[in-house]
């Protein structure tokens, strides 16, 4: 199980985006959406849904490191 960061780019579009990256907590995922909001200026709204990916990075400190499997 993980959490999943996603984005929507505008208010008029129903869905929302994410990448491959995939975290222990639904507290590391919101962090990072929140972060890539104010780096992308199209984001309206963030998120986070949980997967059954495995845990593939940790965000501490406003920083992604890649967990080596």
């Amino acid at each position: 199980m993980s959490w999943k960061p996603q984005v929507r780019t505008s208010k008029n579009d129903p869905n929302w985006y994410g990448n491959t990256l995939r975290f222990a907590t639904e507290k590391e995922a919101l962090d990072n959406a929140y972060d890539l909001m104010f780096r992308w200026t199209a984001v309206t709204d963030y998120g986070a849904i949980e997967t059954e990916d495995p845990v593939t990075h940790v965000y501490q400190d406003h920083e992604t490191k890649r967990i080596d499997q």
